[in-house]
């Protein structure tokens, strides 16, 4: 939450429900780990490059109206995270490994929005 958006950030707004137990911050946290550098299995590439650049990040969660245990997850992604020109390497990351994410009952990508730059 702490995060400021830039311009050349890819923005997403996920709906989220999370399973029980598991608090909005957490599972809009997760979603934005697993949708960008963050992985459960130890790779050798780690050591070679900060992840912190490239991690996507999220800067806000909202209550859906009228929705029980329903959030909107707003996920900041930098632009240098996804090859250049591939649309397809963008939704593979954003949507392609986290609708099976444990933490989560439920996903649906709402919205996205990519800078002109």
């Amino acid at each position: 939450p702490d995060y400021e958006t830039k311009d050349t950030d890819i923005l997403a707004a996920f709906r989220v429900t999370p399973q029980p137990g598991v608090p909005p911050e957490e599972a809009g946290a997760a979603v934005a780990a697993e949708s960008s550098t963050g992985t459960w299995t130890t790779v050798w590439t780690d050591g070679l490059t900060s992840l912190d650049r490239y991690k996507g990040r999220c800067y806000h969660i909202e209550p859906v109206a009228g929705e029980e245990n329903q959030y909107i997850a707003y996920v900041a992604y930098p632009l240098d995270l996804f090859e250049e020109g591939s649309v397809t390497n963008m939704f593979t990351s954003i949507v392609g490994n986290v609708f099976g994410f444990k933490a989560l009952r439920a996903l649906r990508l709402e919205d996205l929005r990519i800078p002109t730059s």
